[in-house]
């Protein structure tokens, strides 16, 4: 395929430009998930770069150089933002991969493609949207009058830089904001190159800003900014608590998509190659990097030893390797670190039983067998903790009671999964699961109109366009009075 290039050096983009590397910036090395090579170095913006960056957004908000816009201008610059996503595609496609390690086949349809849906759905709303309006008694027209915020802090992980910065950045914009992304400090690329894009798609500099950095430090400090208005999060439930503990002391909306550990339901009625086809694909898609990885998969005992067998037999011709040859359907793990934190969840204990993989693969890079292990209790530690990676955790069920009851026994909630052919386990899992999305006989799609978000220790808050609307914008009820109005009492006559 066609190499593209990258920078060297990857600084905050403030005001439409680049920075130079400061003197005192914290160098990061960007490495190559796929080789272990280094390719670039990130230069952390501190705490004044940070102040800079929210100035920047603040200034612009304050002038209306986006929010003030003509409303069919605003439209077009989000719909020119898709179509110079859609040219750049497979540049863009190729520095997701290169750091963070996703196929390159699979790259359009989980990174462009919904970027690009992300804009063109909120140029969509922005030209068809209305708001409430009413009567009362015939006395008063009441209407609601909506507006931006302010400054948006947007803090995104590294699982899915691109996708996921973008689906925060198009809803601020929508509605009128000026906002400071950071994303990973593991993989920037990208979302650095995508900001170049919104420049040219016609976003008023200042608008929309990036900052780079770990979470401590860039993270920390764009959080606790006085002039940020509100902070949106996704990431992991630590962070996530740190920054909600920070962003109420200052009274500051925040929103926090957090981690999962979602069930993946097979029950014996189940379509046997449809559940197969979505429990691997739920698991081993970007290497199990997602937080709504079906990683718990319940199988009913009157078909586990079947769909183990083949479930296995499935994860071992799963090829594995160079995330750029358009062949591989799973790649590395994002970073070194992590590739270690998963390799330790995966040692054989008590609890649970290592069926296949659970090695790492000997070659250059952050490569991780596909695994699979059995539970024997549902509080098993593969059961409870989070491992985002390549690593199927399968338990057997008796009674569809009981698969629900393992489902609901985590202190995550954001998605769930069910395979069955019956009506009366569909409602059953509809109303019973704790978990923000249910998707029946489907891997995970995701619709803008409909909210995602999770139960308990997954987050708060909800994305979606009912609730970022409101997310992202203050309402504002307005009356006017349709006669002259009697006052209920008259003050201050001096009788």
């Amino acid at each position: 395929m066609t190499r593209f290039s990258h920078p060297d050096a990857v600084t905050s983009y403030i005001d439409g430009v680049f920075l130079s590397p400061s003197r005192d910036a914290h160098p990061i090395p960007v490495v190559n998930p796929g080789t272990g090579a280094y390719i670039a170095t990130l230069y952390e913006a501190g705490p004044a770069e940070v102040d800079r960056a929210v100035q920047a957004a603040a200034r612009s908000f304050e002038a209306g150089a986006w929010h003030g816009l003509p409303l069919e201008q605003r439209v077009n610059t989000l719909r020119r933002i898709a179509a110079l996503t859609a040219e750049h595609a497979d540049e863009l496609c190729w520095l997701e991969s290169i750091d963070l390690g996703i196929p390159i086949a699979q790259a359009r349809g989980a990174v462009t493609a919904r970027v690009i849906r992300n804009f063109n759905f909120y140029a969509d709303h922005l030209g068809q949207a209305v708001e409430r309006a009413a009567r009362l008694d015939d006395l008063y027209q009441r209407y609601v009058h909506r507006d931006p915020v302010g400054v948006c802090a947007l803090i995104t992980p590294w699982n899915a830089p691109l996708m996921l910065a973008t689906s925060k950045i198009a809803p601020a914009l929508a509605f009128g904001n000026s906002c400071v992304i950071k994303t990973s400090e593991y993989t920037p690329l990208a979302l650095a190159r995508f900001m170049t894009l919104l420049t040219e798609a016609g976003v008023p500099t200042g608008v929309v800003n990036l900052v780079n950095g770990r979470g401590p430090v860039t993270g920390s400090a764009l959080v606790a900014h006085p002039r940020v208005d509100i902070v949106s999060f996704t990431g992991g439930g630590q962070a996530g608590r740190a920054i909600a503990a920070a962003a109420g002391a200052d009274l500051k909306r925040c929103d926090l998509e957090l981690g999962g550990k979602s069930a993946s339901i097979v029950s014996d009625s189940a379509d046997l190659e449809l559940a197969l086809d979505g429990t691997l694909l739920g698991i081993f898609a970007n290497a199990g990097q997602m937080c709504f990885a079906g990683s718990r998969i319940l199988v009913q005992r009157n078909i586990a030893d079947v769909f183990i067998e083949r479930f296995i037999e499935r994860a071992r011709k799963i090829r594995v390797g160079d995330p750029l040859d358009p062949r591989t359907e799973m790649g590395p793990v994002a970073y070194e670190a992590h590739f270690q934190r998963v390799l330790d969840s995966v040692t054989p204990a008590s609890d649970m039983t290592v069926l296949s993989g659970g090695h790492a693969i000997e070659r250059p890079g952050y490569f991780i067998e596909p695994t699979v292990l059995l539970a024997h209790s549902a509080d098993a530690r593969a059961c409870q903790e989070e491992i985002f990676g390549p690593v199927a955790t399968l338990m057997v069920y008796d009674t569809f009671d009981e698969a629900l009851a393992i489902a609901n026994r985590t202190r995550y909630g954001l998605a769930a999964y069910l395979w069955s052919n019956r009506l009366d386990e569909s409602m059953a899992a509809a109303q019973r699961l704790r978990a923000g999305t249910l998707m029946v006989n489907s891997p995970m799609v995701l619709d803008l109109r409909m909210p995602f978000g999770g139960y308990k220790e997954s987050g708060i808050g909800r994305e979606g366009i009912d609730s970022l609307r409101n997310f992202y914008s203050e309402e504002k009820a307005v009356a006017f009075a349709t006669c002259m109005m009697p006052m209920p009492m008259r003050l201050g006559l001096g009788k």
